[in-house]
């Protein structure tokens, strides 16, 4: 219970940080803005539909849009690595909030409804731009991972939020005005999102890439490419990377349950459990509740540090609970599920965003994300025409059975890539450097990873004093770079180089400090804290007695 206790404080620190942090305020509040003004557009905007053509108006329309976003998201996404990324999102909010009061005016105005059906590929289109930019925006702002996965599971929450927000307001403003209001509410988010975007303060742009792909890159720069080509990279840097490949495979895997949905949803609603047509916002309201739900619970299974792990036990989240309702087809069961179903579709989409703000390269991840948003929407298509198919040939429950069993499948073919992703791609920094400290190396790999990410990253001029003897001690030091000397009673007794520790004695032996240490040139050190290191070394037998180990001999030569 301790251990789940510490876990819900750190979340809450972590989500306490993403809002102290002013940039990635901002930012989440012009993404709040903008997401709840596209859901109330999104119902002005099948009304609208309904009212000219019907259901097969809202149906063509929707199809329409996401094809045209799967086709040219690729494209759309090289803005995001071309130029600066703040401008990006400034001028999509803005081309948007003109394309919007334009449709609110043709239809004002009862203007040919093509132009507004026009106007609304257009709108979305633009916003292909947006969504990249902002993705990879995002780690310039963060201070740390920690920070990261915190600042995703804040835009998964606002998302989530939006969900049901943005169609209560589109609603309220159709029962009280007309849908060209709908329109105007939504341009006045996207005039909301840029203010809030004009004031951020970015770090300036970074090179990420590894050695490992850099001779591959360099021969795909000796070549001349064109527009398309330099699109087509997003794809090329997913297919070349195996760790990317695999997630991104994954994620696509469970758009298609996700594009699915769209037909199961109803079918369960109206077919399995002969309910009213109000049962199908039931059952989608079950879903978004396990969405907001789910946030938390990623921020929570981010302290553990296994993000491509738990991403695998997102993607089963998904399929799972589909098997569930298939076997008992009742409604507390079905509800049941889709909280399920809506808490595994947050760790998807908040570790997947973050795994890859980590693992592509800043020059591409613009690409990257807009390829990734290419093959989702591809894989959404996918799944809502398999699910029909699937109903008329084999039934809805065995339907069922067969998407998530295959799904699952799937993600249990994953786990081990995945497991090698947490190992190697997303180690903590200093993990290495912790590893090869002898007090530390027999500690377990979970708990030495949970003090690497704690671990501060500390710079100390050279000729000054790291601490003094007989100073209080709070702090156990490795060091990562540059040099020191170890002194008592004013006596240099020893030296320290790279990959060495210090201030262990006082903590483990609640004293003040035995010796002072200087720094002999620049040093960079880590350092944890006396609460954190005491109860890793001393709540696992073989660091305590390693402790003793290398403590006594240097209490006993004083």
């Amino acid at each position: 219970m301790s251990e789940l206790g510490d876990s819900i404080r750190e979340s809450k620190s972590a989500l306490a940080e993403v809002f102290r942090n002013r940039n990635l305020r901002r930012l989440n509040l012009a993404f709040a803005g903008s997401i709840i003004g596209d859901w109330a557009y999104a119902v002005g905007a099948s009304v609208y539909a309904y009212r000219q053509g019907g259901a097969t108006a809202v149906g063509v329309l929707g199809v329409v849009r996401f094809l045209s976003m799967a086709i040219l998201a690729p494209i759309t996404s090289m803005l995001a690595d071309k130029f600066d990324r703040k401008r990006v999102m400034i001028a999509a909010d803005a081309l948007r909030v003109v394309l919007v009061l334009g449709a609110a005016l043709v239809i004002s105005l009862d203007g040919p409804p093509i132009v507004v059906y026009a106007i609304a590929i257009l709108t979305a289109l633009t916003g292909t731009a947006f969504r990249p930019a902002q993705a990879s925006l995002m780690p310039s702002l963060a201070n740390h991972p920690g920070e990261l996965s915190a600042a995703n599971v804040a835009s998964s929450t606002i998302e989530s939020v939006g969900f049901f927000v943005g169609p209560a307001i589109g609603g309220l403003l159709l029962g009280i005005t007309s849908i060209a209001w709908v329109y105007v509410f939504d341009a006045a988010t996207f005039a909301w999102s840029a203010l809030w975007v004009m004031g951020l303060d970015p770090a300036p742009r970074t090179e990420t890439e590894t050695a490992e792909d850099s001779e591959a890159r360099a021969e795909d720069a000796a070549e001349p490419k064109g527009m398309f080509a330099g699109a087509s990279d997003g794809y090329r840097e997913i297919f070349r990377n195996r760790d990317i490949r695999l997630l991104v495979g994954m994620y696509c895997a469970q758009t298609v349950v996700a594009g699915a949905s769209i037909v199961f949803g109803v079918a369960i609603a109206l077919d399995l459990l002969q309910l009213k047509e109000s049962g199908v916002g039931v059952i989608n309201s079950a879903f978004g509740v396990g969405g907001l739900v789910g946030g938390f619970v990623a921020l929570m299974l981010a302290q553990r540090g296994k993000l491509a792990r738990d991403f695998g036990l997102g993607v089963i989240l998904w399929a799972a609970p589909l098997m569930i309702i298939a076997a008992w087809p009742t409604l507390p069961v079905a509800l049941f599920a889709m909280v399920f179903v809506g808490v595994g579709n947050s760790i998807v989409d908040v570790n997947a965003y973050t795994i890859l703000q980590r693992l592509v390269p800043d020059e591409v991840m613009g690409r990257v994300f807009g390829a990734m948003e290419s093959a989702i929407i591809g894989g959404m298509a996918l799944g809502a025409l398999l699910m029909p198919f699937l109903i008329h040939t084999v039934g809805l429950r065995t339907g069922l059975v067969i998407l998530g069993s295959a799904i699952t499948v799937v993600a249990a073919l994953g786990i081990s890539g995945l497991r090698r992703i947490d190992r190697v791609a997303l180690a903590p920094e200093g993990l290495e450097l912790l590893r090869s400290v002898s007090i530390l190396g027999m500690l377990p790999e979970n708990v030495l990873e949970r003090l690497a990410r704690s671990a501060k990253l500390v710079t100390v001029p050279g000729g000054q004093v790291v601490f003094s003897e007989g100073d209080a001690g709070d702090l156990f030091y490795v060091i990562e770079t540059g040099t020191a000397d170890v002194s008592i009673a004013g006596k240099v007794v020893n030296s320290l180089v790279v990959g060495d520790s210090f201030g262990e004695i006082a903590l483990l032996r609640n004293i003040p400090r035995t010796a002072s240490i200087t720094a002999t040139s620049d040093l960079t050190v880590r350092t944890i804290g006396r609460d954190r290191f005491i109860a890793a070394v001393t709540g696992h037998g073989d660091a305590a007695d390693q402790a003793e180990l290398v403590i006594g001999p240097l209490l006993a030569g004083r």
